[in-house]
């Protein structure tokens, strides 16, 4: 590739043999392309590796090109909020006279999506049920696989006669290859934003979420005859109603381009995208099927053991699970205390050095902001371990609000970290921990105590030991250094081999802590939900002095409305979260989470119900299939629904 600065002649010469001159017969067949500078008003993504080709599709114009096999394909929203019309046909189809492109009703029901995803059901197949395409990084997330790509009929139905209409454009760029002529294009239309309304099933629309610069970037699975478009809709909320370009790459097959979706703390934040964890290289082996848990890839289950044995091994022997998305927070100075006892909801002042204690951030109403682990790791020092960066934000506005004179960092990726649970997980451990006299043993690690140890003796990898976890049963955390995440884990591995140590991944782990009564965010809390109605009471103390959200919670605490509790299925049908919770023809409370459990052999539910219907024993039903044509019979319970007292995790 050539690359000028300023206007430039450009002469190209293709030797030829002389032989094959006087022989007549043609010289090999050359390409050129040439694509003029994108304009300095607007900044383009770097290039994700080598570019064969690129080009600019204007405004309100369509473009075909040639895709090879194993070459990548990148979709750029230049400006943002600008849909871009696609769709690709095989090669040797077109050469066949068969019309042979993606079909959005076959690609819907391979993936069981909307739209595909990095992963394994992430492909555009065609009518055949072939897969053309294969999605590799997708940085917006919210694209319309349901409709048309945007025709003349629908503008001069609305009175805009000779509008310019991507089906039009779509037609004539592909007519140089031979592909009839349609009034209306089926497509995926990339960074619009539609969805179907839940109550009248109508497909909904409305500005895209895309960013200057989003992308989807693909892999072509054949030879293909792609087209795309800037499409030019300027009466409709669908490019913010204000078309703009769209820009395409085309990458070499050898361009190496990991899969990744887009992360975004909040979401006027800046874009990251999902990265391998630190022990990413011992999980891959093991399994393809990851999802995106914040900015990193989690495994979902491991096809050697499945999801079921996983769910067994943490039972009756020991797992290990990264949870490196987890977010760690270091808290340190001589307010550190002071700032976490307004913040939280334990009483912190009685935090010991060496131990931990689960707690809340809430806001003024009450309703739980986040959920986490705190540690003391001495008088002036903590860790805090959660589930969103939104309680970083509180704790760093809180302590300009006090003007406390303390120090709030952030982790990030700097302190990767599993979870070693079940009955067999004290006895892996004792095989591979070293600590020094100084800082407590692992035999008097007490339910969330905390120490630091190191691998095997005293020159070993260091590592944070926790005795804390989200499974219910005995169990570990570790917390290392990105260097020493696989030595670590390899150790474990081995140490735990006639254990029975076994990788485990989210579906398991999903089944485990509903079965355990434990809280998860989107779920048990939610926006509008406090803390008590969230099941979460017993990590309030309303005896301490004053903290964010105590007087809401206080008042609430004395009448609740709501409460959570358990609902003991009759069959093994798992009911959908957010299903509604009847009594006769009454809804009277909602499903928070579900699963079937295998140790009680049925479906369980995590309920939060009106206090009128919560008592146990109680008989009530979950609506499916509208709340009403099909009925989930249960009891009412406490939870957790196995060990109630969690006689197991403070063996």
């Amino acid at each position: 590739m050539l690359r000028a600065s300023r206007a430039v002649t450009a002469w190209l010469f293709h030797p030829a043999a002389t032989d094959a001159m006087i022989g007549g017969a043609h010289p090999s067949h050359l390409d050129v392309t040439h694509q003029p500078a994108p304009g300095t008003q607007v900044r383009l993504p770097a290039p994700l590796g080598e570019v064969r080709e690129e080009f600019t599709v204007p405004r309100g114009t369509a473009q075909a090109y040639r895709l090879r096999e194993g070459e990548y394909l990148q979709i750029i929203d230049v400006e943002g909020q600008q849909c871009s019309d696609f769709t690709a046909f095989r090669s040797d189809g077109l050469e066949a006279g068969r019309e042979w492109m993606i079909d959005g009703t076959a690609t819907r029901s391979m993936v069981r999506g909307a739209y595909p995803g990095p992963g394994l059901l992430d492909k555009f197949h065609d009518a055949e049920m072939r897969p053309l395409l294969q999605v590799v990084q997708d940085t917006c997330g919210r694209h319309d696989t349901f409709g048309l790509a945007c025709t003349a009929r629908g503008y001069e139905d609305r009175g805009f006669p000779g509008h310019l209409n991507c089906s039009d454009n779509i037609s004539e760029a592909l007519a140089p290859y031979g592909v009839a002529r349609r009034s209306a294009w089926p497509a995926i239309n990339f960074f619009w934003n539609t969805w179907i309304d839940h109550a009248s099933h109508r497909i909904m629309t409305e500005e895209s979420h895309s960013r200057p610069g989003d992308h989807v970037t693909m892999r072509a699975l054949e030879d293909l005859v792609c087209v795309s478009t800037a499409c030019p809709d300027d009466i409709d909320p669908i490019n913010g109603w204000n078309p703009t370009d769209v820009h395409v790459r085309i990458y070499r097959p050898e361009t190496p381009i990991r899969r990744a979706v887009a992360w975004r703390e909040k979401e006027d934040a800046p874009m990251t995208t999902s990265q391998p964890s630190a022990f990413h290289a011992r999980l891959e082996p093991l399994t393809r099927h990851f999802t995106a848990a914040r900015d990193l890839w989690a495994a979902v289950d491991f096809p050697a053991t499945g999801a079921l044995g996983e769910y067994w091994a943490c039972r009756e022997a020991v797992t290990v699970q990264d949870m490196s998305s987890l977010r760690k927070y270091d808290i340190v100075g001589p307010d550190a205390e002071a700032l976490l006892q307004r913040a939280t909801t334990r009483n912190v002042a009685k935090m010991a050095v060496w131990r931990g204690a689960y707690t809340l951030m809430c806001d003024e109403a009450g309703t739980v902001i986040d959920d986490g682990t705190l540690f003391r790791l001495g008088p002036e020092l903590f860790r805090w371990c959660c589930g969103s960066e939104e309680s970083g934000r509180v704790l760093e506005e809180l302590a300009r609000e006090m003007g406390a004179q303390v120090r709030i960092h952030a982790l990030g990726g700097a302190m990767p970290n599993l979870a070693v649970q079940g009955p067999q997980s004290r006895e892996l451990l004792r095989r591979i921990v070293f600590t020094q006299p100084q800082v407590p043993a692992l035999g008097d690690l007490k339910w969330f105590g905390v120490t630091v140890a190191r691998l095997g003796d005293r020159e070993g990898a260091p590592f944070m030991l926790a005795r804390s976890g989200y499974t219910g049963e005995l169990g570990y955390e570790i917390f290392c250094a990105r260097a020493d995440a696989l030595a670590i884990w390899d150790a474990i591995m081995e140490a735990g081999a006639d254990l029975g140590v076994t990788p485990m991944g989210t579906e398991a782990l999903g089944m485990i802590r509903i079965e355990a009564g434990l809280a998860a965010a989107g779920a048990e809390f939610a926006p509008g939900v406090d803390a008590f109605e969230a099941g979460l009471g017993f990590a309030v103390d309303l005896d301490k002095p004053a903290f964010t959200g105590r007087e809401a919670l206080a008042r609430n605490a004395q009448a609740p409305r709501r409460v959570l509790k358990g609902l003991l299925l009759d069959g093994s049908d798992v009911p959908r979260h957010a299903s509604p919770v009847l009594d006769g023809e009454r809804q009277v409370g909602v499903v928070t989470s579900a699963t079937r459990s295998p140790t009680l052999g049925h479906a369980v539910a995590i309920v939060r119900l009106g206090v009128e219907h919560s008592e146990n024993g109680r008989r009530l039903e979950i609506g499916q299939m509208d709340g009403r044509m099909k009925r989930l019979g249960g009891t009412v319970a406490d939870i957790p629904f196995i060990d109630p007292q969690r006689k197991r995790a403070r063996a």
